[in-house]
């Protein structure tokens, strides 16, 4: 199976992630450890099939700090809000499986957002729908339309500050267009 290639510039920085992770899982970052993991990790992008993973060539750190500091107050919160439900409401809480359909069809971002709103407790994607950019979410206290669609822009609500951080310019676009309807 052949494989558009994609630019150094697009792939360096998948190939400098994989090298930090190289080293974080070795707990070694020696200079000879992470030659090495540099080396496997141009190894595995270029011998392996995999779908590429185009980078939009930008990334905000004035969105990403904000961002970073507004999902640990999420965690915080949404951790006191289980522990809550698990004690005093036990087996009475209800849950959903709520379906929310992205902006982005990059795979880097819906991998993102599934990734942010799963470490968030009280919700996990159960399934991802590529074609159509649909994360299929298990939610924790859902009980009426309004906890659904309050639920559904919450997500979409993430999935607008990592656009604001690393999407392509006409998704950062639609965001603020969004933003100023």
């Amino acid at each position: 199976m052949s494989r558009r290639r994609i630019s150094l510039r697009q792939e360096l920085p998948l190939l400098v992630w994989l090298v930090i992770v190289w080293g974080a899982l070795w707990q070694d970052f020696s200079p000879g450890n992470l030659l090495f993991g540099a080396l496997l990790a141009v190894a595995v992008a270029r011998l392996f099939y995999l779908p590429p993973v185009e980078l939009s060539g930008r990334f905000n750190i004035l969105h990403a700090v904000p961002f970073a500091l507004m999902f640990v107050g999420k965690v915080a919160v949404a951790s006191a809000q289980v522990l809550y439900l698990a004690v005093m409401r036990g087996p009475r809480v209800k849950n959903a499986l709520v379906a929310v359909t992205l902006r982005s069809h990059q795979d880097l971002l819906v991998t993102a957002t599934g990734h942010v709103i799963s470490l968030i407790p009280g919700s996990l994607v159960v399934e991802v729908d590529r074609s159509t950019s649909t994360l299929y979410l298990h939610a924790l206290n859902i009980s009426s339309v309004e906890d659904v669609e309050n639920f559904r822009q919450e997500v979409r609500s993430i999935e607008a500050g990592l656009i604001r951080i690393m999407g392509t310019r006409e998704e950062l676009e639609t965001v603020r267009s969004e933003a100023a309807a």
